[in-house]
């Protein structure tokens, strides 16, 4: 009788063992699918971008895989042309599409950060690779992409790698916010050059 007691205790742990995966699979798709994107670029936005670089940097912390940002950047070509706002939208749209072919699908995380910013976070991407894919992305964007009027999309691009190795700062969130902005800070002034 007793292991008919056993047997029932065993299956009731697996029940609730398997119950408890089901629930957190269930929360993880229900974190993906509830992203916040931006509406015309479909990109997640700045904030959610935030939140997954502070993951990036714990993960290199545990992991020791460095990771790289491109920073892009439209904002002159805007200024230079002065383009009516639909012309501007369709121009983002274009280049955004571009964009998206040359990223590691389901790896790499594309974030529309500002009117005509945008910053890919490389995951396991150490500088040099990152730098292929920014050269390729600006040299893509400006072959496909023509505003209605039929100019080139002219980019700013920089790059940023961030591993445990270069930077040793403590474990506070601070810290981490510091590191995102630093990280940022780096691939924004390189792409100013």
């Amino acid at each position: 009788m007793w292991y008919f007691t056993w047997i029932l205790g065993l299956l009731l742990a697996c029940s609730l063992g398997i119950i408890n995966v089901l629930r957190l699979e269930a929360q993880e798709t229900w974190d993906k699918e509830h992203i916040p994107v931006d509406a015309l670029t479909q990109l997640i936005t700045r904030d959610a971008m935030l939140v997954r670089l502070r993951e990036k940097i714990e993960n290199t912390r545990r992991s020791g895989f460095p990771f790289s940002l491109i920073f892009i950047s439209l904002t002159e070509f805007k200024n230079k042309h002065n383009l009516q706002p639909h012309e501007m939208d369709a121009t983002l749209r274009s280049a955004v599409d571009c964009l998206k072919e040359d990223i590691r699908n389901g790896l790499d995380i594309a974030a529309r950060m500002d009117e005509q910013d945008f910053v890919i976070a490389m995951p396991g991407a150490p500088l040099h690779r990152a730098e292929q894919v920014a050269l390729k992305v600006k040299n893509d964007i400006f072959a496909k992409v023509r505003t209605p009027q039929n100019l080139a999309v002219e980019i700013n691009v920089g790059v940023a790698e961030y591993s445990e190795h270069a930077v040793e700062f403590g474990e506070t969130i601070e810290t981490i916010e510091h590191e995102v902005n630093e990280l940022l800070r780096i691939a924004t002034a390189k792409s100013a050059n």
